[in-house]
C-alpha cells in the first residue's frame, strides 16, 4: 500500500505541474518548544511561506485552541513548475518533524498542505522507506506527535487515495476537495481549486484539527 500510495502521489504531482527542492541545510527547532506545531507546505506557485490557504487556515486554528502556543513552519521548496524533485520537499517537512519530535516531545504536531503541499504530506505519512528521491522518512514514533493533518485540492485523491486512507493517520485527518476541483477530483473546474481558505474551508479544517488537539 505504501509503495502504490508513494507512486499515485508522485504522477498525480507530475500531473498537476509541482515542484520541491532540497533545503540547504538541515532545519533546527527552536529551544523554546510551542504546545502546537504546523508545518504547511503551500501550493504551485505560491510565494514563498505558507502561502494563501496555509495562512487562512492558521488564522482560524489560532483562535480555536485557547491560550496555547503555536508554530508554524512553511515546508522549504520552490512551489515552481519543476516537478523532477517532488521528493525534496518531502524531504526537507521530515528533517524538521523528526527535530521537533526529538526536541520538543510534548509538542503536538499538525500537518498540512494545500495542492501540491498536500502531496508532499501525503509522502512523508504515506512512505516508512527510501524511494524514488525521498531519503528521509519518518521513523515509526512520530505518528504518535502527530494530533491532526489538514490538507486541501490533494491530489492523490483524485486517485481514490485520499489522505483520510492511511491506515496510520486516517482517523487524524481531514482532506477536503472542492466540487469540480480537477487536481482532487473528475472536475474540470480550476477555479474550484483556487478557492480554498474563504470559501470556508480553512475554518472547517482548523475546527476539526483544533478537536484533535
Amino acid at each position: 500500500m505504501a509503495t502504490r500510495t508513494f507512486r499515485a502521489a508522485s504522477a498525480t504531482v507530475v500531473m498537476a505541474g509541482a515542484a520541491l527542492v532540497s533545503p540547504t541545510m538541515l532545519p533546527v527547532a527552536s529551544a523554546d518548544c510551542n504546545d502546537v506545531q504546523v508545518v504547511f507546505a503551500r501550493g504551485t506557485d505560491e510565494p514563498p511561506g505558507i502561502g494563501r490557504v496555509g495562512q487562512a487556515f492558521v488564522d482560524s486554528l489560532r483562535g480555536k485552541i485557547g491560550n496555547r502556543s503555536m508554530g508554524v513552519y512553511a515546508v522549504n521548496y520552490p512551489a515552481s513548475y519543476d516537478f523532477l524533485a517532488a521528493a525534496d520537499g518531502a524531504n526537507d517537512a521530515s528533517a524538521f518533524i523528526q527535530n521537533v519530535v526529538n526536541t520538543c516531545p510534548d509538542t503536538r504536531l499538525v500537518l498540512g498542505g494545500y495542492s501540491q503541499g498536500a502531496a508532499i504530506i501525503d509522502i512523508i505519512t504515506s512512505v516508512p522507506f527510501p524511494a524514488i528521491g525521498f531519503t528521509n522518512p519518518l521513523p515509526p514514533n512520530v505518528p504518535d506527535h502527530v494530533a491532526a493533518l489538514a490538507v486541501f485540492g490533494n491530489p492523490t485523491a483524485k486517485v481514490g487515495l485520499p489522505l483520510t486512507s492511511s491506515p496510520v493517520y486516517g482517523g487524524k485527518a481531514i482532506d477536503l476537495c472542492n466540487p469540480g476541483d480537477p487536481v482532487c477530483s473528475d472536475g474540470d473546474s480550476v477555479p474550484s481549486h483556487r478557492s480554498y481558505g474563504p470559501d470556508g474551508t480553512a475554518s472547517q479544517a482548523a475546527a476539526f484539527v483544533a478537536r484533535q488537539l
